[in-house]
């Protein structure tokens, strides 16, 4: 993985973990890389000083300390994730294909998530269907 840090055209500086240079890339191209303070996908990578790996580094864990106002901003995140996930069916794989049935009129109009490729994703983005990532969170994953 790799984290560069990000600040979008409205000066705000944020991080994001990517795959690789292409992911970002990818998901820069098709607008799935945005600003969470203001939402803008007008999104760079800054200077970054390179990390070097000791054998003192190795044995670190990374953490995030946050304070009260982080805390709760983490736990309305969750909070709107498990809304959305309440209200929306799981498509997994075939998100994409749901997606498009619906935008096209194929499909009756309801909620979806589920798993796309950053190529599929840009796609449907091309295409005018509106889609978004939802948020992983630091319990998520933890």
């Amino acid at each position: 993985m790799i984290r560069y840090n990000l600040s979008c055209d409205n000066g705000h500086g944020f991080e994001g973990w990517f795959s690789s240079s292409d992911d970002f890339d990818r998901q820069s191209k098709g607008h799935l890389v945005t600003c969470p303070t203001c939402g803008s996908a007008s999104v760079g990578k800054q200077l970054m000083a390179p990390t070097v790996s000791t054998a003192r580094k190795k044995d670190a864990r990374q953490a995030l300390v946050m304070d009260q106002a982080q805390k709760e901003t983490i736990t309305k995140l969750r909070d709107m994730v498990k809304t959305i996930r309440a209200n929306a069916e799981d498509v997994g794989e075939r998100f994409p294909e749901e997606a498009r049935k619906i935008h096209y009129g194929e499909a009756e109009q309801r909620g979806l998530i589920g798993k796309a490729t950053a190529d599929e994703a840009s796609a449907l983005i091309e295409e005018g269907i509106e889609i978004a990532p939802l948020p992983v969170l630091p319990d998520d994953t933890n």
